[in-house]
């Protein structure tokens, strides 16, 4: 894999662990900004968050090899 891919898959799982933290924070109720937000307390973010963040965290491992 070239530096670019890897640069890439870095930055790419960098963002997908950091959103994907902050849907489940939400979810769970810990973040509760925007006060308005539909995903405050929903359970299903709870899941759907950290899935994206466990993506994250294999796209930043695969950049790592």
């Amino acid at each position: 894999m070239d530096r670019r891919a890897k640069t890439f898959l870095l930055l790419f799982g960098i963002i997908a662990l950091a959103s994907g933290s902050f849907f489940a924070a939400q979810g769970v109720g810990l973040i509760r900004w925007p006060a308005s937000s539909f995903m405050i307390h929903d359970m299903r973010w709870v899941y759907l968050g950290g899935a994206q963040a466990v993506i994250g965290l294999v796209l930043i491992f695969l950049s790592r090899r």
